[in-house]
């Protein structure tokens, strides 16, 4: 859970196609990521034709917020990655779940396993659409509330701690031997998953997503729910 007292405010600033301007104010929708995890995460972003969308890597302490914007017609993912080591020096950046090819910014969608929160801003009309994903496995708890809006808007995601109900043979463990991760698999395995997360999408055929008319989103890593 996050530490004690009032959380920093980190704000990620966007490049320039993606802020709107005090005229297109209305035209943005905010981000809001909190970590109430007990370690700290890396939040990471992709757009949907590949282009970086957040401008500088940063590290998200237990308890912190960050802030972003994007335009409408924006479309992406955001997930969290744990135990990083950015080393721009000695080439030897990486991070243990949630890595894209061991890049400060993503360019690329990260190695599964990791759990994912997938957007699609203004997409059906005035509406953006929207689902946590654990089609690629699960890393770290994660959830998405808009608030706001109108329509469709119900919170999705997976509060459980997947890690630690994770199967043997499906586990990715670090160093010490603790669960960091959990593959997915096709086969009878997907129960699992299914019935631990059923606010999320488990099966890329039959995504769970919402609907939602000009909202804002709170992003929490680790939540204690998914009300």
């Amino acid at each position: 859970m996050g530490m004690a007292g009032s959380p920093r405010i980190h704000v990620m600033l966007l490049p320039l196609f993606f802020i709107g301007i005090s005229t297109l104010a209305s035209a943005t929708t905010l981000f809001i990521l909190t970590n109430e995890c007990s370690y700290t995460v890396w939040p990471a972003t992709l757009s949907g034709d590949g282009a970086i969308s957040g401008d500088g890597v940063f590290a998200l302490l237990p308890g912190d917020t960050s802030e972003f914007q994007s335009q409408a017609g924006w479309s992406g993912l955001i997930w969290a990655r744990t135990a990083c080591v950015f080393d721009i020096n000695d080439g030897n950046s990486h991070c243990l779940t949630g890595d894209c090819d061991g890049k400060l910014n993503c360019t690329v969608t990260a190695a599964p396993p990791f759990t994912q929160a997938e957007f699609a801003i203004g997409s059906a009309g005035d509406k953006d659409v929207y689902d946590v994903s654990l089609v690629d496995g699960y890393n770290v708890g994660l959830s998405v509330r808009p608030t706001g809006g109108s329509g469709n808007c119900l919170t999705r995601g997976c509060a459980t701690d997947i890690n630690a109900i994770c199967p043997r043979e499906l586990q990715v463990v670090d160093v010490g031997g603790a669960v960091v991760a959990c593959k997915r698999s096709a086969t009878s395995y997907s129960e699992i998953f299914e019935n631990a997360c059923p606010k999320a999408s488990n099966n890329p055929y039959d995504h769970k997503t919402s609907s939602c008319s000009f909202p804002d989103y709170f992003i929490t890593f680790c939540p204690s729910n998914v009300n």
